[in-house]
Order: C-alpha cells, then structure tokens, then sequence
C-alpha cells in the first residue's frame, strides 16, 4: 500500500470519514473562542509544571522582592508605619518610598521587566545553538543544490545562494525576538540584513532543506520538500524552548526543481504581515522575526501566463518550533519498505522534542476509551504512544481549523504539505481574510475549477488531511485501524466541540443555538454582509426585549446595505429572535460587550491592506508595512486613530493579485 492514490483509505476509515464529516451548513461561520482542551490536554499539568519551572523561579525572587519592597516601605513612610495585612491604604510618602524602592530594584535586575530580563538578551553569537534535526536525523549525503530525488533522507544540506546588493531592513518583530532571547539592539546593525539574507552565515548555524511530499488538491504530488526555504538552524532559549529559524527566499535547493529558490517583496510582505497578525489573533501560527529586500530583482510569473515581470526580492526569517507537517511522514510511506523505519525514528524525533508528555505517559493517566460495544473495543492510549500522538495531532488540527472559521481565514492551499504537526498554521500563501461573507470564497484562483480549499470546506478538508497522516502511520505499522479510526474520530468530535463553544461566545450566548446561528449566517450569506465588521458591531445590540422594531437595526445599519424591505424585514425577525436568547441569559449589556469585543477583532488583515503596503515597500516606503504591524498587534483594541483600516474594500481590492492571487502570491 503506498499514498500515490487517495482510494487506498481502509473501507473503515472511508466510513469513519463520512460518520464524522462536517455538515457544511453547520460549518459556515465556525468562529474563534475556546481554549484547546482535549483528552489528552487534561492530563499535562505536570509537564507544563516542569516547562514553568524557571519561570516560577523568576517569580518567587520578584515576590520576595515585594515582600522586602513592603517591610522596607513600613519602616520608612512617612508618619508611622502601615501593616502589611491592613486594608488602610498607605500615606503618600510610604506609596513614594514603595515606588522608589522597586524602581531600585528593578535597575539592579530583580523585576521580571526589568534589567534582570534584559540581562538575558543575546546578540546573535551568543544564541545556545542546537541542531538536533540535522544531528539526530538521517540526511542526505550530497550537500549541493542540484535538484534531484532525495531518498533515504529528512533533509539536504544546502546553504543559502540568493544574490544581495545593499540588502534593507524592512520590518521586524520585536515579540519574536523576545522569545529567542534575541536583545533587540541587533535589528540595528549594519550587518544584520547580511545575515538575515543568508549572505553572511550564522554563527552557530548549521543551514538545511527538509524533505517532504504532500498531497496537492487531493492528488499524490511525490517529493516536493523546501524549494525556497532553508532552515539556518535551531536554537534554545533561556526556557528551554527550541525554535528553528528559516529564510524563505534565500535559494536553490535540491528541492526547487525547475525554480529559483527566491522569494519576491509582495508575497514576503504578506507572509510576515499574516504571521504575526494570526499570532495577535489568538490563532497558532508559524512566526516571522524580520523581513530584508536583497536589493536584486526576481521574475515571477504570478499568473501563469506566460508573461513574468520583475519584483523586487526579499527574504522573510520564519520562525517555529518545528516545520515539520504530514508530507514530512507521507514522503518515506510512499517510497517503500526501505524508508518506512525513516516514519518511526522521525515519530520518534517529533515526539521527544515537541510533545515530551507523550513520553511520560503512564497507565495511571487513565487514557482510555471506550469505541464500541464490548470489552474489545477499549482503546489504552498509554499502550502506544503513537496513537496518543495520533490524537494529539489531528486535536490541534481541529482546534486550528475553528480558530481560522471564526476570524473568516480562508489558508487557501490546504495541501497535506502544509498542514503543521504541532497545529499551526504555516505557509502564508494566497490566504484570505473574508470581506462580504461568502461560504464558497476562495483566495487561490489555482483553485477556482473545482474550490476545494474555500472557506466552507476547510473543516472537512482538515478531517480529510488526517486521513492521510494516520494512513501514513498505519502503513509504517505505528498504529492499528482501531487507534487510525480513533483519531478521526477525535477529530470530528473536537472541531464540533470547538465549534459550538466557539459560537456562544462569538455571539455573547451561554450555549450554542444552532436555528438562530443557521438563520444568522444564511442571512449574512444572502445579503453579503462583511464578516469581520458584523461581529464587531453585534456586541452593540441591547438585550431588550421593548425595542421597537424601527430601532432594531440600528446599530448594525453600518454592514446592512442597500437592503429592500424583505430582507429588512428578514433581519429584524432574526434581531428579535436573538435578543429573547439575551435576555435569558441574564448577563448585562455592559458585560457581555465586553467579552464579545475580546473575541471579535475589529481588524484583520485584508488584502487590500497589503496590497497597499506593497505598493508603498515597492517605492521604497516601508512605513506602510511597519504601520500594518503596529495595527494587528492589537486586533481587538478600537484603536480610534486606525479607524480608517477597518474600512469596506475599495473597489480597486477587486483586480486581479489583490482578492484573487495565486500560490505563488
């Protein structure tokens, strides 16, 4: 059995496929919400325990601090002293003292925000390097950049060869480098653009391209792995987090095949932009640290047509803690029983480092389950750890895929090779943000024939990726059709977990009501509605039942448009059915705007956004770029002086390469 065809799905996993398939009318507007809180997540306090140690350190010293801070400031206020445990507000002079004590110590590194972090910001030499990928891996043993097949092999040496002259910082994250315990000082040397295009090597570094496949709309696509991205190495921070480092652009791989291996200034805007507005959304994500034209020009051809034009190149620094994804597996299952042991140790790998729990797991967790009728139908998650990761796996995917329906993210090439095994979304490509709601939008106009990947399919295509990886373990015998089934069952239960959870809360309800959310969206769909504008105004809508009916629609009149009476008529039916299930919740107007307005964000990052920040980083501008990051850095804040990018799409949004792009974009 190999992946080149999707048919090879067992009849009972098709089945279970089919048991737990999304109702695609339920799915139209799964929104954000929930914390991820599986199984299996219920029973890791002890692993996040031993992940905070250090950090508890840090706090117990700033607590010790205070307390000193406190005696000290008794002793010394002015008029007496004041007990500790008195719930007599201190005098002026003592709240002085405690002030001017802790700044004191703070400046000599006793504050969790003070010198005492700063203290453990590195420069770029200093960084604890470690490159387990490359050092506990099987890799390939040429180390050039010809395009070839890669067998036997996780990865190719390659160093990056994209051509530079006066290469410019364009953007960079400073949250990022905080947790690479990077000092924020070195985005200002002169020659950190050399670094971060890969003309001057890393110290420490030890640059490589993985080796993946994938299914490509629904199509075994063989060997595809990182033909623009090399990865300059992994390293540790001071919480003993590790995160691998990547350029994308930087050149030719033995994966590139026919291609450059370069990146252009417009989809390298997008990919660092979406990066890090997704990780301010609350949504896991691959992170960006920085973004550097190369000062060289590239020449795309965006539409395939035949007619390339040149754009100005850049290289975009990702940042993860693994890019593995389910092609990182798929590719050893389908080259034959020489590679399938490549599976395991490449399981194996993946779960020391990135779900340690795993590995930790007893019988006295109680990980069982029950799948059927009898005394046979118990699944011990704690007897294979692979089944356990299994679920993880496709957990986080669902968790993933509901978080990207309640912002209205279409990812637009949800192909098997980008899909994260840590539940992240990773590859920013032709993705979109939903403007007016539409179920059937798609952003990849590669995909316009037959949509697969719109926004309206993304759950199913998410339990349809599974599929694909668990078949890949049942292949490399890590786990059976029992433990296979389990895991998309997990699946299918989570999303929906996820989904009406996510629903309440999106729209200020205690539980999920699935007639009115179904009449809601049905109505959004039929009037195109904008989604993001929508939601945000939603929370406005008083619960009171008195209302009469000339003021219901009031404040939502910003996103209904240009609609006839029917319509008006069908909208206040709608409003008046919502504000009944308000009112019996019992929750005041105050409250609940306050909790809806935490998880409907006021921006996104639209298209027409970005395309306006390329237009200026294309002139030489980049105060657009940086602007854009400042703004989604805080998606749920008003922000009353950025009203102007929570604005409707002008009509320009509508060419071609600003709604519509294609995967090369």
């Amino acid at each position: 059995m190999n992946l080149k065809q999707t048919t090879d799905l067992p009849t009972e996993l098709r089945d279970c496929c089919r048991r737990r398939r999304c109702q695609a009318g339920e799915l139209l507007g799964i929104i954000a919400g929930a914390e991820p809180m599986g199984e299996l997540d219920r029973r890791r306090n002890f692993h996040r325990e031993g992940r905070d140690r250090a950090t508890r350190r840090d706090r117990k010293r700033i607590e010790r601090t205070e307390l000193v801070v406190a005696c000290h400031a008794s002793s010394v206020g002015a008029g007496g002293s004041v007990s500790m445990d008195s719930p007599t507000p201190p005098q002026e002079a003592s709240t002085a003292s405690v002030e001017s004590i802790t700044l004191d110590l703070k400046n000599r590194g006793l504050d969790g925000d003070g010198d005492f972090n700063r203290a453990r910001r590195l420069r770029l030499e200093d960084l604890n390097w470690d490159n387990s990928f490359v050092r506990e891996l099987p890799g390939d043993p040429r180390t050039n950049a010809l395009p070839r097949e890669v067998l036997h092999a996780c990865y190719s040496k390659v160093l990056p060869s994209a051509e530079v002259e006066n290469p410019q910082l364009v953007a960079w994250s400073e949250s990022v480098a905080e947790r690479l315990d990077l000092d924020l000082k070195e985005f200002e040397r002169p020659d950190f653009p050399l670094l971060f295009s890969g003309a001057v090597p890393l110290v420490g570094g030890l640059p490589y391209a993985q080796c993946y496949g994938g299914h490509q709309f629904g199509d075994w696509a063989g060997q595809l792995g990182d033909g623009r991205a090399i990865s300059i190495g992994e390293l540790v921070n001071s919480k003993s987090e590790r995160w691998e480092l990547q350029l994308k652009g930087a050149g030719k791989t033995p994966y590139s095949k026919s291609a450059d291996g370069l990146a252009v200034l417009r989809s390298s805007i997008r990919e660092f932009l979406c990066s890090e507005a997704m990780h301010s959304l609350g949504i896991p994500t691959t992170r960006a640290l920085c973004l550097v034209t190369t000062g060289k020009f590239v020449t795309p051809d965006i539409f395939y047509d035949g007619n390339p034009k040149d754009e100005p190149g850049a290289i975009v620094c990702r940042v993860s803690q693994s890019f593995l994804r389910f092609g990182s597996y798929q590719i050893h299952t389908s080259r034959g029983k020489e590679d399938i042991k490549i599976v395991r140790a490449l399981a194996d790998y993946a779960i020391r480092h990135y779900f340690p729990h795993i590995n930790k797991m007893t019988t006295s967790d109680s990980l069982s389950f029950d799948t059927g009728n009898n005394d046979q139908d118990v699944l011990d998650l704690t007897s294979n750890k692979y089944a356990a990761w299994a679920v993880e796996i496709a957990e986080r995917t669902a968790y993933l895929i509901a978080k990207w329906q309640g912002v209205g993210f279409t990812h637009g090439v949800m192909n098997t090779d980008n899909m994260s095994i840590l539940g992240q979304t990773i590859h920013y490509g032709p993705f979109g943000f939903l403007d007016a709601f539409d179920p059937s939008y798609i952003p990849n106009r590669t995909d316009l024939p037959g949509k697969r990947y719109c926004f309206a399919n993304q759950p199913d295509i998410g339990s349809w990726n599974i599929a694909q990886f668990v078949l890949t373990l049942s292949i490399a015998e890590l786990i059976n059709d029992k433990e296979m089934n389990y895991a998309m069952e997990r699946y299918g239960t989570k999303f929906m977990d996820e989904y009406q959870a996510i629903m309440a809360r999106k729209l200020g309800l205690p539980k999920y009501n699935k007639q009115l959310i179904s009449k809601l969206l049905n109505n959004m769909a039929v009037d195109k509605v904008d989604y993001t504008n929508f939601f945000r105004l939603l929370s406005n809508i008083k619960a009171d039942i008195n209302t009469p009916d000339e003021g219901l629609l009031v404040p939502l009149k910003a996103v209904l448009l240009d609609i006839g009476r029917e319509r008006k008529e069908a909208w206040i039916s709608w409003v008046k059915m919502y504000i009944r299930e308000l009112a019996s919740s019992g929750v005041s107007d105050e409250d609940r705007k306050a909790s809806m307005d935490t998880l409907n964000p006021k921006y996104v990052l639209r298209n027409y956004l970005c395309q306006s920040a390329i237009d200026a980083a294309e002139q030489g501008d980049f105060r657009e770029v940086r602007t854009l990051l400042k703004l989604m850095s805080r998606p749920y804040d008003e922000q009353p002086e950025m009203q102007k990018y929570a604005r409707l799409p002008p009509a320009w949004a509508y060419r071609p390469g600003v709604r519509m792009l294609s995967c090369s974009s």
